[in-house]
C-alpha cells in the first residue's frame, strides 16, 4: 500500500453521520404487564378450581338426615319416633305442605314416645312415613 493512499482515506469528510440517539424501548414494560395479567389469571383460575372442590366436599346436612331417614329400622318403633322427629325437622322449613305434613307426623309418632313399652306403628303411620320421606328431596 501506498502512503498516500493511506492518509487520504483517513482524511475524508464524513458527513452523513449524525449522533447516536436515545431509542424509547417499552418491551420490560409489555414483559411486566403480560406477566400481571398471567399471574391474574392463575389466581383466578386456581380460585375456582378450589371454590369447586371445598363445594364439592363440603358436608351437607340435608342429604345426611334424608339418607338417615331412609335407613331407618322401623322394627325398633320407639327409637324411630324419635329419629323421624329428629331427622325431619330439618327439612321443615322447605314449604307450608312439608311443614303441615310434619306437624301432622309428630302428632301421630307422640303417641309412640315417652312410654315405656310401645306397640308397633300402624299402617296409617307408616304410610304417613313414607309419604313424608317420598316428599323431601335435597
Amino acid at each position: 500500500m501506498n502512503p498516500q493512499q493511506n492518509s487520504q482515506s483517513f482524511d475524508i469528510k464524513l458527513n452523513d453521520i449524525k449522533p447516536i440517539l436515545e431509542v424509547q424501548e417499552y418491551s420490560f414494560y409489555y414483559f411486566l404487564g403480560l406477566s400481571f395479567v398471567l399471574l391474574l389469571l392463575i389466581l383466578g383460575v386456581s380460585y375456582l378450581i378450589y371454590m369447586w372442590i371445598k363445594q364439592r366436599n363440603a358436608f351437607n346436612i340435608r342429604k345426611e338426615h334424608i339418607g338417615l331417614l331412609k335407613s331407618l329400622d322401623l322394627s325398633d318403633t320407639k327409637q324411630s319416633a324419635y329419629d323421624i322427629t329428629r331427622y325431619g325437622v330439618t327439612f321443615r322449613d322447605d314449604s307450608l305442605r312439608h311443614k303441615e305434613m310434619f306437624e301432622n307426623i309428630t302428632n301421630r309418632l307422640a303417641t309412640y314416645k315417652y312410654k315405656k313399652e310401645v306397640k308397633e306403628f300402624d299402617k296409617e303411620t307408616l304410610e304417613y312415613i313414607k309419604l313424608y320421606e317420598d316428599m323431601i328431596d335435597v
